[in-house]
């Protein structure tokens, strides 16, 4: 066997693989005679079929097996020896097909087309300044919070008449230009959640009761396609080319009874004793905002510098073979014209995925398994110490530690959690980062 490599550009290369008898044929032979040795025909005993027809009938497909295990193994093996930083997959090119027909003396030749990952630096300024967000919890953040927990931990009652934050249930009849009933029109039983209509839509359906009946447009019930389609029963095709109006017949309106911040709430929520008083409920609420938000802000940090970090630097990828690549690979069959469509938004998550490869490596941050059992250990003793256990076995934990771990999906979170505080950090010492503290309304916006 013989393998080399030709470099086409800074991005691509071609590698060639000759593969002779010498190389095949011996395990070629030993698949046939195994094949004899089971084979079943009329005319002939088990075992005694004659070699050329077991060679007929199995020759091709055996070469053919034994030729793709040979090429993968060997591929990968020489681009792990020569430590090529490949993109993608190496994928057969085009126009090398060679016929495969044993003969027991045939020499074949194999090309794969080889993209390479681009050579560039990433650079880190001390002087590029950065802002992380601090939101500020004041009282009226507090009152929303507070309100906001009643309301979900708050009872549903039946009541006569809508008001502003009811859930109101009721049948949709479509109408035809005259206002009438629409002979063979949508006819469905459905709601509308008034707390989530903007005023002018909302004013319409206040102060109704049941049998009561308004007569709405189709903007009146849902804001978008997909939404009116699933009060209609329609698909949000159907739903953007209507224009029929409705006679909305109200059956039963409900109404959210929010639930006292009294003791029996906080033991519900925290656990018996845990918050005994509005002022401890209030100082426990602003800890979680302080928790969540510091949680947002972080990521709004890191997605600020990445932006910065991918505008800054600079190298081409080798689209023509990515977007080859990924019409091979995909799972679902696809078309040049979707891969295309699909392209822009996977190029710009390969780079950033280079980039940050390459930081990771330049600066050696690496995550260890230890790191990852005691991460999860910390979340599981935290996810304790809320129900009220503060004494956790540590030999338990690990156990807990190792058993989540071992799902793929469950490591992939924990892992990229742990390499994002490490870049994190990096950060924090690479560039320059101040604090502003902003109110509740202006982060929203920013965020």
């Amino acid at each position: 066997m013989n393998i080399t490599k030709e470099n086409i550009d800074a991005l691509t290369a071609v590698i060639k693989i000759k593969v002779g008898p010498e190389d095949y044929l011996s395990n070629v032979e030993k698949t046939l005679r195994d094949h004899q040795k089971k084979a079943s025909m009329p005319g002939f005993r088990p075992g005694k079929v004659p070699a050329g027809m077991i060679r007929k009938m199995y020759g091709k497909s055996a070469l053919a097996d034994e030729l793709n295990r040979l090429l993968g193994d060997s591929l990968y093996n020489y681009i792990r020896e020569e430590k090529l930083d490949i993109l993608g997959n190496p994928l057969p090119k085009a126009d090398n097909n060679p016929e495969i027909e044993l003969d027991g003396k045939k020499e074949f030749e194999f090309v794969y087309d080889l993209a390479l990952q681009p050579d560039f630096k990433v650079d880190f300024s001390a002087d590029e300044k950065h802002t992380r967000f601090v939101v500020k919890i004041d009282d009226t953040l507090l009152d929303k919070y507070s309100n906001d927990i009643a309301r979900r931990y708050g009872q549903i009652a039946s009541v006569e008449t809508t008001g502003e934050h009811d859930l109101v249930y009721g049948d949709f009849v479509e109408l035809d230009a005259n206002g009438e009933i629409l002979a063979g029109g949508i006819f469905k039983s459905s709601t509308l959640y008034l707390e989530k209509l903007n005023e002018t839509r909302k004013a319409k359906l206040l102060g109704l009761k049941a049998d009561d009946k308004v007569v709405l447009e189709p903007s009146e019930i849902a804001e978008t396609p997909a939404e009116l389609g699933q009060k209609l029963g329609l698909s949000p095709e159907e739903a953007s080319s209507l224009v029929s109006k409705f006679r909305f017949t109200v059956k039963s309106v409900n109404r959210l009874a929010p639930a006292e911040l009294n003791q029996e709430l906080f033991d519900k929520m925290y656990g018996p004793g845990v918050v005994n008083s509005i002022e401890e409920f209030r100082a426990k609420l602003t800890e979680e905002l302080k928790s969540m938000f510091r949680n947002d802000s972080e990521n709004k940090l890191k997605n600020d510098i990445v932006k910065s970090i991918i505008q800054k630097t600079h190298f081409t990828l080798p689209d023509d073979f990515l977007k080859r690549w990924m019409l091979a690979v995909s799972k679902n069959p696809a078309t040049p014209e979707q891969i295309n469509q699909e392209y822009d938004q996977y190029r710009e998550a390969l780079r950033w995925q280079l980039i940050e490869n390459k930081i990771y490596k330049e600066n050696n941050i690496v995550v260890t398994n230890d790191e990852a059992i005691d991460y999860v250990k910390g979340l599981v003793k935290a996810n304790y110490e809320k129900t009220g256990h503060s004494e956790v076995n540590d030999e338990e934990l690990a156990m807990t530690a190792n058993r989540v771990l071992e799902k793929e999906e469950e490591a992939k979170r924990v892992f990229d959690s742990l390499y994002h505080e490490k870049m994190m950090s990096l950060f924090q010492t690479k560039l320059k980062i101040e604090e502003k503290e902003v109110g509740y309304e202006e982060f929203s916006e920013i965020n």
